[in-house]
């Protein structure tokens, strides 16, 4: 059977591989990978074994801190990381869902301090496998589906 590239092969820089097709342009966001200087390309609803279909995303000549990559996991929690260099891939890394969460999603409640005041959001990270938020000022829970990511 003949492998057809769906997604074009970059010589140096990352690919994030296994992101649910609904949540691509999210973890764009997430990344900040809209202001990116670098070469970007996407592909959405590829055929994938695993989950009927994904997303991928490959930024050329840029590389993620583990911190960076592990905040996608709010959106793609099976996300998994490829660094490619010379157009191999010598590093697979898989994301992992922090303890605590700083900055980057929004808390549901409207009335929450952190969405009156200029406060810095915070949640303590209550389920990995299905991703559940609580602030950490008002205790509000969010759960994947309802997680609002700060533009």
């Amino acid at each position: 059977m003949q492998k057809e590239l769906k997604v074009s092969a970059i010589k140096n820089g990352t690919a994030i591989d296994h992101i649910p097709s609904n949540a691509l342009f999210k973890v764009i966001q997430i990344l900040g990978l809209e202001k990116s200087e670098h070469q970007i390309t996407f592909g959405m609803n590829l055929e994938s074994k695993r989950m009927g279909n994904k997303a991928i995303i490959k930024i050329a000549d840029r590389y993620f801190k583990d911190d960076e990559i592990n905040r996608i996991t709010l959106v793609a929690p099976q996300a998994k990381l490829n660094i490619i260099k010379d157009y191999e891939v010598i590093e697979k890394k898989i994301v992992e869902v922090p303890d605590f969460i700083e900055g980057i999603a929004r808390c549901i409640n409207p009335k929450c301090v952190s969405n009156v005041e200029n406060i810095k959001s915070k949640f303590k990270v209550i389920s990995k496998d299905k991703v559940t938020l609580q602030c950490h000022y008002c205790e509000r829970i969010t759960n994947q589906e309802n997680i609002i990511i700060k533009k």
